[in-house]
Formats: C-alpha cells, structure tokens, sequence
C-alpha cells in the first residue's frame, strides 16, 4: 500500500480541518457532487477505493453508498494548483445526490449571461 502521508501534509485544510472535495464522473466528466473531507477522510477515500467524506452536521464519517448502494469507487484524484480543494473522479453506481438525482447540480439551474472568449493572435483564447 502506498504511503499517502506526504499527499496530505500537501493539502492545505481549513481552519475547520475540512478541505471540499468536488466529486466527478470520471469517463462523461460530470460534476455530481461537492463533500468535505478532513484528512483521515482524505486517506480512507486514497487507500480504499470508495469516496468517504466527513458530515458536517453530523460530525461523522460517511462513505457514499454504505445505505443507499449508490457507491462511488475512486478512479483519480487530485489536488488543485493551491492545495484547497480536491477533485475525486469516480465510477458513480446510482444516484449521486440524496434527492435522488444522478448529480446534485442540475436542481436548479441558474440564468447566465454567456461570454464570449477574446481571440488573440494565433486564434489562442487569453
């Protein structure tokens, strides 16, 4: 078994202990959820194969699927630039969301105004 200590001396948790985990999809890419993990959630999710995240409001830890059999089963995960933030894809088994939808983002879908991307020289977006 790998040694994740070092990855987790790496993250950069909040002043709760808690660093956000956004959980995707790994093969469509879709976003299906945003959880919280503090570190010994951090190395159950690396070592174990399943997501585990850390209940804010319960003050446990919780491990996607253990109830509803809507498992996610790690595929990568990875720190953003900052170390504040980690990206889980996984295998989604069922639902993501506890409404009982496949992601927890497409409730309610907000009105944007979209933007356009400038062209530089060389047809590179800046």
């Amino acid at each position: 078994m790998t040694d994740v200590q070092p990855v987790i001396d790496r993250v950069r948790f909040a002043s709760d202990g808690l660093v956000p985990a956004v959980v995707q999809q790994w093969d469509t890419r879709e976003v299906l959820m945003l959880g919280y993990m503090n570190a010994e959630a951090l190395r159950r999710t690396l070592t174990e194969g399943r997501v585990t995240f850390w209940s804010r409001s319960r003050q446990e830890f919780w491990r996607k699927g253990d109830t509803s059999g809507h498992a996610q089963y790690v595929r990568s995960a990875a720190l953003d630039c900052d170390g504040d933030t980690v990206l889980v894809q996984v295998d989604q088994v069922g639902v993501a969301c506890h409404t009982g939808t496949r992601t927890c983002f497409d409730a309610d879908r907000l009105e944007v105004v979209f933007g356009e991307a400038e062209q530089t020289e060389g047809g590179a977006s800046s």
